[in-house]
């Protein structure tokens, strides 16, 4: 069974309802369609077609508009935000998805088919909020290979390839844990996390690697039973011979599950040479560190891509019900 269609038997096992906020998209619509047809969520389409199964929802309209005005008044009135602003940008669907999971209305929200990214993510960021103890939000990809016996066996988690542009040490060891916990959720695997860069423990010399180096030794402290190491090139991570020669010292006792690139130019760069030239999938940008799940989409996302997020996104909402 591939990483996929465990997360699909996943969410089957506990429907979670998931808002799909762009329904007047053609590709979203029928990912609804699907999704409720397969028994993956239950499905809210805002602005869309009346579809068998699935509740639609026009947030213009919306019965409860008023109140969904005044609970976003409430928090953001101490940023000078007025009632008339309140009351106009809970009428943008996007926000108000991310306001009815705010409330506990659904489980999770899925965007960005047609939104850009900024939009997506300033909602979940201001509506939803960071999940308790979480320093900040970040993103990841789910990559998964065409055959289980190719270099990456089944599935790795590549983060942040999406959001947090140039992060800290602080920032790097937040995204480092929060990749791990997603690996655990989703691959269903224990982690073994590498830390990406041009040096392999020292090979060379430049300010660059001192925030890794830092990153490391703050997660270490944090989770010491956390199979994790850095700085290491590609090569030595992947390949287990060659970083037996160049880092005979690592931690790491096998391939790496999950791949933590020091800045996002890097990983952006990285997850679409691995899916354009490398045939992986890749499934994200997903969002890690959020109080309830939301997650985004590429403007070019197919209907696949889309039935996948929605997916990942119940499951991620089965385990924010759990420690709730």
């Amino acid at each position: 069974m591939t990483p996929l269609e465990r997360i699909f038997d996943a969410a089957r096992a506990t429907p979670r309802h998931i808002i799909l906020s762009e329904g007047d998209d053609p590709r979203v619509a029928e990912a609804a369609r699907r999704l409720t047809a397969e028994g993956l969520a239950r499905i809210t389409l805002m602005n869309g077609p009346e579809l068998p199964g699935i509740t639609t929802l026009v947030p213009a309209e919306a019965a409860d508009l008023a109140a969904l005005a005044d609970r976003w008044h409430q928090m953001r009135a101490a940023k000078g935000m007025t009632a008339e602003q309140a009351l106009a940008e809970m009428r943008d669907p996007i926000r108000q998805a991310a306001m009815r999971v705010h409330l506990g209305q659904a489980d999770g929200t899925v965007g960005g088919a047609v939104a850009t990214t900024a939009d997506t993510v300033r909602a979940a960021l201001q509506v939803i909020g960071r999940a308790p103890g979480a320093s900040i939000v970040s993103s990841f990809f789910l990559m998964l290979a065409p055959a289980p016996d190719g270099p990456i066996g089944e599935g790795v988690i590549f983060a942040d390839c999406g959001l947090i542009v140039d992060p800290d040490a602080g920032e790097l060891a937040a995204i480092a844990r929060s990749a791990a916990q997603s690996c655990r959720q989703l691959l269903d695997q224990t982690p073994r996390v590498a830390l990406l860069s041009f040096s392999t423990m020292g090979s060379a010399n430049h300010p660059s690697l001192q925030k890794i180096r830092e990153a490391l030794a703050m997660i270490r402290a944090a989770e010491p039973d956390l199979e994790i190491d850095g700085e290491l090139q590609f090569d030595a991570a992947l390949d287990d011979a060659v970083r037996a020669k160049k880092a005979p010292n690592s931690r790491l006792t096998s391939r790496p599950n999950v791949f933590i690139f020091p800045d996002l130019a890097s990983g952006n760069i990285g997850y679409k040479i691995a899916q354009r030239l490398g045939g992986l999938t890749a499934v994200g940008p997903i969002l890690q560190g959020l109080a309830r799940p939301a997650n985004d989409l590429s403007r070019g996302a197919s209907v696949d891509d889309i039935i996948a997020a929605c997916a990942v996104t119940a499951v991620q909402a089965a385990g924010t019900a759990q420690k709730d």
